[in-house]
């Protein structure tokens, strides 16, 4: 009988230290100063500044979805780093907060150690761009839960902010409005239907050109999920935000309720924008319901804003002079807790 060994069993751990010693050196520039050295102990370590009176630490996880799948199709991952870290990022914004730290999860299948750099690479230049430190990680080699060449990628973020600086939609009142802000396309979300529609019901090849879409299927699909931190901390400084919405899975509806306090309701004309012609191509295509793709999809409105009435044309110049798209595409009314589409 044939000895038995970890590498035999399908985990090489020669290989996952060499990949470590590369995380190491593209990690480096998004590792915290204040600890150099930390990463790929068995804690990250995050100094939390003096400078802060009543600090409140808000956190978020979330996963790439399958998204992945389209990338593993593409043979390309650089950029599913930048759209975990992103999703992240926004995820905590919206209560105010600056992101401090981040840790990944990178689980993998056979073959597919040799992706993490590029990866790690990803990750590293999100979080340099959000200023927020790469603490650690962990990647584990699991051949018997994911085929060749198959991998999971999660993150967690710790962002801060100053206890009344928290925004968590109180102060939101009829007569405010809203402003959305537009997605860069998908995101991160959706992509199970997406992949069904264009892959499996229309069979379009991945590097198909789609005139509609002025680019190939694979380069719509992997653009990346926008982070609208820069553009909105300058606001957040000056309070000029009362509420906001990532809106991620559940569409306009069903992340634009959690903000609203009781006594609400927030009206969405969904006239007041152009929706990006990736939906309309999956709506056609898919013969799907408007009402399942407002449920599924963004829509092309990737961040709602609650401001007040008289801040909306200020912010609108404002937010377009920063290089974003901005829509008018709502109001805040009295009446029962809810979101209302409609046309």
């Amino acid at each position: 009988m044939s000895k038995m060994s970890y590498k035999s069993a399908g985990v090489d751990i020669s290989w996952a230290d060499r990949i470590k010693q590369k995380i190491k050196k593209l990690a480096r520039p998004a590792v915290s100063s204040r600890f150099p050295g930390q990463l790929n102990g068995f804690g990250g370590f995050f100094p939390l500044d003096k400078k802060y009176k009543n600090p409140v630490l808000i956190s978020s996880t979330d996963g790439v979805g399958t998204k992945l799948k389209v990338a593993i199709l593409a043979k390309k991952h650089d950029t599913m780093g930048e759209d975990l870290v992103n999703h992240c990022v926004n995820d905590i914004l919206v209560h105010g907060a600056s992101p401090l730290f981040f840790l990944d999860y990178i689980a993998c299948g056979r073959d597919t150690l040799q992706f993490v750099p590029e990866i790690l690479a990803g990750l590293s230049r999100a979080c340099q761009k959000a200023g927020c430190a790469l603490v650690g990680g962990e990647t584990a080699q699991l051949p018997e839960f994911y085929n060749p060449g198959e991998y999971d990628l999660a993150g967690f973020i710790v962002g801060v902010v100053e206890k009344d600086k928290v925004i968590d939609g109180r102060k939101i009142k009829a007569g405010d409005q809203l402003l959305g802000l537009a997605s860069s396309g998908l995101h991160t979300n959706g992509y199970t239907l997406a992949r069904k529609v264009l892959f499996e019901k229309a069979r379009f090849p991945l590097n198909r050109y789609i005139p509609e879409l002025k680019c190939t299927l694979k380069e719509e699909l992997l653009k990346i999920h926008r982070c609208y931190l820069l553009n909105l901390l300058p606001l957040l400084a000056q309070d000029k935000i009362k509420g906001m919405a990532h809106i991620t899975g559940g569409g306009i509806e069903g992340n634009l309720i959690r903000i609203l306090p009781q006594g609400v309701e927030a009206r969405v004309d969904l006239d007041s924008w152009m929706v990006p012609p990736v939906f309309k191509l999956i709506q056609r295509v898919g013969k799907i319901d408007a009402a399942e793709m407002y449920k599924t999809f963004n829509m092309g409105i990737g961040m709602i804003l609650v401001v007040r009435e008289k801040d909306v044309r200020g912010l609108t110049v404002r937010l377009s002079r920063a290089g974003e798209t901005v829509y008018h595409i709502g109001e805040i009314v009295r009446g029962k807790r809810s979101v209302k589409l409609e046309r």
